[in-house]
């Protein structure tokens, strides 16, 4: 027995005969005289109420082993995913040669020290049942069996998994925060190199670059085991329409290939590259992906200010008014008024025209309608600074596009020291004064020197192939002049130089700042491309169309649903809305739901959460059991606001990422093993993992104290003491 108020010992003993002498001197100067029997009778009874009252003060407790019920367990966790099925161990399924090691090695062992529980991991955790274990697993989340297992036990010394490290849940393992909270020893089952076995890494669709609404669908393979070319095929839709045959790299590397397609505008349209499967191929679910690619949500609605009238502005305006993309809407200054003023000619839609009478939107909310602007010739001192500073916040707040030409535009120091400075792919600083135009000699003439940047950039193709691109380039002819401009800012790329006579300038030269993008054409009378080319030649269209549309083609809606890739049947994801004002800020107090269409044509309605007050995302759990391509329709409204929507198509599995690269995976479980501090062992040398497992020792688990003071016996003893003295009091004249 202690006590849980600790005191010394001579403490102790002060106060145990500070006690006796309160029960002394209580009876000192008795009225009635009592003998001296009597007078130790009562003095004893007090003496003993007050020291059991003061040792219930102190908590009397008697400390106990811990409780028995506690003992260390060790759960074993077994791989049954599909990639487990795999008979890569001498003709012997991993899953048999995972469930021979648990059984003859595994187990065995460690029952001889701890208690052992046996649990099978693929998309849950499960308890293993006695029998025949199959491997039909749509995925393997390991992650998420660490974190059950550790959620059962308090006491878990470690953790052992018998997996291919084929680790496909959402989250990676390795990196977890609380991969450290118990060591985890991993056996690895299957082969480190793979047999003869081509694969598909990756496929994925780029940006729309106009050309009938092209889009350049990237692929990447790899040839394990074999130097013999095979062919990549790409179904649209499941309809043929391309084949290649591509060579494996000498030294095993991945190879890529670009197909260029044209997906529909109306709805989305599924695209797989899948390569044939070969005899005696190990896995052929690894063969083919598939991408999604959306169609345009809306045309790009693209607000061109021109400072004056100009060849160059009416060229540009009729490529874009023909572009089914885009939606143009035009200021031209004309002059000034009898009264000074400016006056301006526009053409914009009826619903937009009003806010454009002054020359350029005043309120943030109708430049923001716009996804793009176009500064054609428009000195800096055309805008006021309040004008130029929405501007720049249009780029990186809202995620619209900039685009500025025109030798007006950059005169002297153009934009310099204005808020769009920073906004702008050059420096205006560092350069040469004015524009340089072109003399009657050839070798100063100003032709497009197209970049190793510019080749595969959205603006600058001209052709499916990259060769073709440059060979229609190189026969467009030169530019009438070029404004000098300084160098390029960091992240800034140059798609096309010109040659000036202190070496090449920028031409074309791009940026992405903040949310969106911005772009300077420095030339004069690129409408020599249109006039001085045949008839049947589009260079001229191709090229500003493009120039807009990847300008725009990242301004948001005010309502954005955020994609969410690399999903599989089964699966649960997040997905997430932002929902904002005409004037892009966060609204915290919207009604979002969302309505999700599955690919049998069966809908659900579900309401999305704030997430996030100050970015405004609202999100919502989705559940996708089925393969195949989702539609989610979202709505945000409230009090005093128009409802409005976006859409969204989802892909469930485009790819089986349980059978990518079907090779034992030591690296990951060897990453988990050292982030937890545990170990990792082929399955060959599962023999010894006990010895691994000797640091293990399970932690003492804590003392468990028992109060002796609470409990009825010492109300008792204390009520019977007090009733005691008080009886005896009375009898012998006491009060």
């Amino acid at each position: 027995m202690q006590f849980a108020v600790a005191f010394p010992w001579w403490a102790l003993l002060l106060l145990a005969a500070a006690t006796v002498a309160v029960a002394w001197a209580s009876y000192a100067g008795a009225i009635v005289p009592l003998p001296a029997r009597r007078r130790a009778v009562l003095v004893t009874l007090r003496a003993l109420t007050l020291l059991l009252l003061v040792g219930c003060l102190l908590r009397p407790v008697r400390v106990l082993p811990p409780d028995a019920s506690t003992d260390a367990v060790v759960a074993v966790l077994v791989d049954i995913s599909r990639s487990m099925r795999l008979a890569d161990m001498g003709g012997v399924s991993r899953i048999d040669v995972a469930r021979d090691v648990v059984q003859r090695h595994i187990q065995p062992s460690l029952e001889r020290r701890f208690r052992t529980e046996l649990w099978t991991f693929g998309e849950a955790l499960e308890p293993m049942t006695q029998g025949a274990v199959t491997a039909d697993g749509r995925r393997s989340d390991l992650s998420g069996a660490l974190r059950a297992v550790r959620e059962r036990h308090r006491r878990l010394p470690a953790i052992v998994v018998v997996s291919d490290g084929g680790d496909t849940g959402a989250e990676d393992t390795a990196a977890s925060a609380d991969i450290g909270a118990v060591p985890v020893y991993a056996v690895g089952v299957g082969a480190p190199q793979a047999a003869a076995d081509v694969e598909v890494l990756d496929v994925s669709a780029g940006e729309m670059a106009l050309l009938d609404s092209s889009v350049d669908i990237t692929v990447a393979a790899v040839s394990r085991g074999s130097s013999r070319p095979f062919d990549l095929r790409v179904l649209e839709n499941g309809r043929p329409i391309d084949l290649r045959s591509v060579a494996p790299a000498a030294d095993g590397s991945p190879v890529r290939a670009v197909f260029t397609v044209s997906p529909s505008r109306e709805t989305a349209t599924l695209y797989t590259v899948e390569i044939p499967s070969a005899a005696g191929e190990l896995v052929v679910e690894n063969n083919r992906r598939s991408v999604l690619v959306e169609p345009p949500a809306r045309r790009r609605r693209i607000l061109m200010v021109e400072g004056a009238p100009g060849f160059e502005h009416s060229f540009i305006k009729r490529a874009l008014a023909a572009d089914a993309g885009v939606e143009l809407d035009s200021v031209v200054r004309k002059g000034r008024d009898a009264r000074g003023a400016a006056t301006y000619f526009v053409q914009a839609a009826t619903a937009r025209a009003s806010r454009l009478t002054s020359g350029f939107p005043q309120e943030r909310a109708a430049l923001y309608e716009y996804d793009g602007v176009i500064l054609a010739n428009v000195e800096a001192d055309t805008l006021s600074r309040p004008q130029l500073e929405m501007l720049a916040n249009f780029v990186d707040v809202r995620g619209g596009g900039v685009l500025v030409l025109g030798a007006k535009s950059f005169v002297q120091q153009g934009f310099a020291g204005t808020p769009l400075e920073q906004v702008l792919p050059v420096r205006l600083t560092d350069r040469g004064n004015g524009v340089v135009r072109a003399s009657a000699r050839a070798e100063t003439r100003f032709a497009v020197n197209v970049t190793p940047d510019g080749q595969g950039h959205p603006v600058m193709r001209l052709d499916g192939s990259a060769d073709d691109t440059a060979r229609r380039w190189e026969a467009v002819p030169p530019l009438a002049g070029v404004a000098l401009l300084g160098a390029l800012r960091p992240g800034a790329l140059a798609l096309a130089l010109v040659q000036a006579a202190d070496g090449p300038r920028p031409l074309i030269a791009v940026q992405r700042y903040g949310q969106g993008r911005s772009m300077v054409f420095t030339g004069e009378a690129s409408w020599r491309w249109r006039m001085q080319r045949p008839s049947e030649d589009r260079t001229y269209e191709l090229f500003w169309r493009q120039a807009v549309r990847w300008l725009s083609a990242a301004a948001p809606d005010p309502i954005t649903v955020a994609p969410m890739p690399g999903l599989v049947p089964g699966s649960t994801g997040t997905m997430t809305i932002d929902v904002r004002s005409e004037e892009f800020a966060p609204l915290a107090d919207a009604d979002v739901r969302l309505r999700v269409t599955g690919p049998g044509g069966r809908t659900q309605d579900v309401a999305a959460t704030l997430a996030d007050a100050q970015s405004g995302r609202y999100s919502s759990v989705l559940r996708f059991d089925e393969p195949g391509i989702y539609r989610v329709s979202a709505s945000a409204g409230g009090a005093g606001r128009a409802p409005g929507r976006a859409d969204r198509w989802i892909l469930v599995g485009g790819a089986d990422l349980e059978m990518a690269d079907p090779r034992l995976n030591e690296d990951v479980l060897r990453r988990i093993a050292i982030a937890s501090g545990g170990g990792y062992l082929p399955a060959r040398e599962a023999a010894s993992l006990p010895s691994l497992l000797a640091s293990a020792v399970a932690e003492p688990g804590a003392p468990r104290l028992e109060e002796l003071w609470h409990n009825v016996w010492i109300f008792v003893a204390m009520l019977l003491l007090l009733a005691a003295e008080w009886t005896l009091r009375r009898r012998w004249g006491l009060r």
